[in-house]
């Protein structure tokens, strides 16, 4: 009897060009449970018997962690009970793709899974997910396999399988461990101060104040540059700097001295010189050579991105997974600048040599041979980054295609000899004071690295040609020149990106991710020259930090973590023992925190307005005063007498609607996204919901209140049409007479528009629909005229499925989606 082999890739592309690499016949594919995840399949071989193979995919994580709902309440949850007390589950990651069920669905009969998932501690930690998703079917460790491979060939898909490992456990461990420390330090710091600085001030301009391991000391070297530039005193220094004269060209040499801060010495100097002639010194020749580039790894392709391709981290590591999961190059993320010796390196280098940019260059480096790439570092992860297969820019296009020629031009430029060329220095005595020149003319006779790559390439800077030593030189001019020393520049990215890299902060696949989240957070920008500039709430942040515990800026302490993360992906130390450590750690640091935010409160106050002064009236609050709206980030309302702010939805227009909420006595008010949907909410019932079984925050769309107008009980008609939504068409009464029916679901963007011709429209829940349970809606006309019904009736009650007039005249409209205002971050 045959096997049945589950295969399950990281993304539906990958699972659709590996099912491809490996099956040796045609593939089938379907759409089953996952409208996100496909399955592709095929008959062949698996450990020499007969099988059917099912390739799937997840979509990333399949599943996330977060704090059990009882701990999710910013209001009713003390932020030091998160580090110990708190209770974390898992939750499926994507619940509208419904990878669980689909996982579940397709390991039923599976008699063996091969894990493909991305062969870092993130790919290991989604094999372990993917297993628990499993396991009713798939338990034996014996039929349990992982497939190790760098790039997306059909001789790598084939050696994989031909070498199928274990999955490791260990590594899973690590990445969890950093999921829990990350969760818990970064909400418990965040929620403390958002709460806590936003309770005070209006003009934050900041979602979530929040705080990260990695995120913050990212930002803290931002911060110190900035610092050191504005801290920077400038020094007055004098330099002497003659011109020669030799057959009619000019010289220029510099001052072996550079320059002295003391101007009357300076002075005294330059009158030794003064009516002397230059006399040479010293010649001398040599050849030198400027040395290849050293392979590729994630760190320096980053570095590269944004220093000469002007592409920022975030978008570069998108690029590249891109060309990565199209077969193009290998896989992306990997620490390693050395190649292993079994490395075929003159594959990948045959495969550009009908290029047509860089072919002859190949060409020519295959009839000569290559020069073995520099020593660097295997870290025993994946190799250097490497072109898998040629493209051209009309295949790729756009920045994929920017990516894609710079890798491959470094590839064939490690394999390219260094650039030699002839350096020439002469060294000058003009009275008692030296100087010297230095000039340097390329071999360009001889193919060199420099060719693959532009921003390498080197000018001829040439002397005049036959200077001996002892010539006597005339001395043309001889100036004082006056300067100030000049504060270092901003960092650029690529310098944050080595900072971090030197000093352990995230891993090559995260740094992308920490320098992307102190922008959106409007903690830092980027600047002309891709240099990051801190903003004023950044520097305010990390000097805050400073003032009650600098630990939590520098990079010390999550140089510590990264440590014993990885001795728990070593095995050597256990998860929850380093878990616990890191916990009481940071627990400590959160109570001092806490009990000295005074002195970061102290430079708020300088730069930010009291929510008391800000903002503009809106409306009533359950004390009858009124609210007043603060239209900065996050918007929200805030009551001077009861000294509390109420959140509001984020990405919209918002305005009081004059009637009072049943429940609580707060105005409602009407939130409207900019051509797309709208609802209306209590601002208490919103924050706080009074009912069971609702969200973390609720609109009247889907309050059960019996007897509100507004409520869900008495608007909603039906349900979504669209089939994987599990929301209510409900009946939007605050754009009449134009009314529409809306999701209530956030996450739905579906909206049907009723005839123009309508002049009022209500739900009646009195009379359901017998063909479809759906709610009648009562319409009428403002006249005869207007009427489109056959006997000009100004009434009309039907289906808005089933009615004929209604179901064939309702126009479906996709508006923009709602952003309810997420609470927390987990701040890392």
């Amino acid at each position: 009897m045959g096997k049945t082999v589950l295969m399950v890739a990281e993304k539906p592309s990958l699972a659709d060009a590996l099912s491809k690499l490996h099956a040796n016949g045609a593939v089938t594919k379907s759409m089953r449970t996952s409208r996100s995840c496909p399955v592709f399949e095929y008959n062949g071989t698996f450990k020499g018997q007969p099988a059917k193979f099912k390739f799937t995919c997840t979509v990333g994580h399949v599943f996330s962690l977060d704090f059990h709902p009882a701990y999710q309440n910013w209001h009713t949850t003390q932020e030091e009970s998160l580090f110990f007390d708190a209770k974390t589950q898992k939750e499926e990651a994507s619940k509208s793709a419904r990878v669980v069920a689909h996982l579940k669905q397709e390991a039923k009969g599976c008699t063996d899974i091969v894990l493909w998932l991305d062969c870092d501690r993130e790919g290991e930690n989604i094999c372990f997910e993917v297993l628990g998703a499993v396991k009713d079917s798939i338990w034996d460790w014996r039929n349990i396999w992982r497939a190790k491979f760098s790039a997306i060939t059909k001789q790598e898909v084939m050696w994989a399988m031909n070498n199928l490992i274990k999955p490791d456990q260990n590594q899973s461990d690590a990445v969890e461990a950093r999921q829990e420390l990350d969760l818990k330090v970064g909400i418990a710091f965040s929620r403390f101060q958002t709460k806590y600085f936003q309770g005070r001030y209006g003009d934050l301009d900041a979602s979530v104040v929040s705080y990260g391991p990695c995120q913050t000391p990212t930002l803290g070297f931002v911060v110190q540059r900035h610092d050191d530039i504005h801290n920077f005193k400038p020094e007055p220094f004098w330099r002497i700097r003659p011109t020669i004269v030799r057959d009619g060209q000019m010289i220029w040499p510099d001052w072996d001295r550079n320059r002295l801060f003391d101007h009357t010495v300076v002075k005294i100097l330059l009158q030794g010189c003064s009516g002397q002639k230059a006399k040479v010194t010293h010649v001398s020749s040599k050849r030198e050579s400027r040395s290849r580039p050293g392979a590729l790894n994630t760190v320096e392709l980053l570095k590269i991105a944004s220093k000469t391709l002007g592409i920022g981290p975030h978008h570069a590591m998108r690029c590249a997974e891109s060309l990565y999961m199209s077969g193009y190059i290998s896989y992306p993320r990997t620490e390693s600048t050395q190649y292993p010796q079994s490395f075929d390196l003159l594959g990948p280098l045959k495969d550009q040599r009908s290029h047509p940019r860089w072919g002859s260059h190949v060409g020519e480096l295959l009839q000569r041979g290559i020069t073995r790439p520099k020593t660097g570092v295997d870290m025993g992860d994946h190799p250097p980054i490497t072109p898998m297969r040629p493209a051209t820019e009309g295949q790729l296009g756009g920045d994929d295609w920017r990516m894609y020629e710079y890798i491959t031009r470094h590839f064939i430029a490690t394999l390219s000899p260094d650039m030699h060329y002839q350096r020439t220095k002469v060294s000058f005595q003009i009275g008692s004071e030296t100087f010297s020149s230095t000039g340097r003319v390329i071999d360009r006779k001889s193919m060199s690295f420099a060719d693959m790559l532009p921003h390498f390439r080197a000018e001829d800077d040439m002397l005049p040609e036959g200077i001996r030593q002892g010539e006597q030189l005339e001395v043309k001019d001889l100036e004082l020149y006056h300067g100030e020393t000049s504060p270092p520049g901003y960092l650029t990215e690529a310098d944050l990106i080595g900072l971090m890299e030197k000093s352990g902060i995230g891993t090559d696949a995260s740094i992308p991710t920490h320098i992307n989240n102190i922008c959106e957070r409007n903690y830092a920008l980027v600047g002309s020259g891709r240099t990051m500039m801190p903003t004023n709430l950044g520097v305010i942040l990390v000097h805050g930090y400073h003032k009650i515990d600098s630990e939590l800026v520098l990079p010390l302490v999550r140089q510590n973590v990264e440590r014993e993360v990885t001795k728990i992906a070593e095995g050597k130390a256990k998860r929850h023992e380093v878990v616990e450590w890191t916990l009481r750690i940071f627990y400590a640091k959160f109570k001092h925190f806490t009990q000295n935010i005074g002195r970061m409160d102290m430079l708020m106050e300088v730069s930010f307005s009291p929510l008391a002064k800000t903002g503009q009236s809106m409306s009533r609050c359950a004390c009858l005063r009124y609210m007043k709206y603060i239209p900065t980030r996050p918007q929200r309302l805030y009551c001077n007498k009861c000294e509390q702010t109420m959140a509001l939805p984020q990405n919209g227009d918002v305005r009081a609607l004059g009637k009072m909420c049943p429940l609580d006595n707060y105005e409602l008010l009407l939130f409207t996204v900019k051509d797309g949907k709208t609802f209306t909410l209590c601002p208490a019932c919103y924050n706080d919901p009074p009912f069971e079984n609702v969200g973390k925050v609720m609109g009247c769309n889907e309050c059960p209140h019996p007897t509100c107008e507004f409520s869900a009980t008495l608007n909603v008609v039906t349900g979504c049409p669209d089939a994987g939504c599990k929301g209510y068409l409900y009946l939007d009464k605050s754009t009449k007479p134009k009314y529409k029916l809306i999701c209530n679901h956030p996450n739905c963007s579906v909206m049907v528009r009723l005839p123009k011709c309508v002049a009022t429209a209500k739900v009646d829940t009195k009379q359901v629909c017998q063909g479809c349970d759906s709610n009648k809606l009562v319409i009428t006309f403002k006249d005869e005229q207007s009427s489109p019904l056959a006997d000009k009736a100004l009434k009309h009650v039907g289906c808005a499925c089933c009615d004929d007039y209604l179901s064939t005249h309702l126009i479906e409209l996709r508006g923009k989606m709602m952003n309810p205002r997420k609470k927390g971050g987990k701040g890392k």
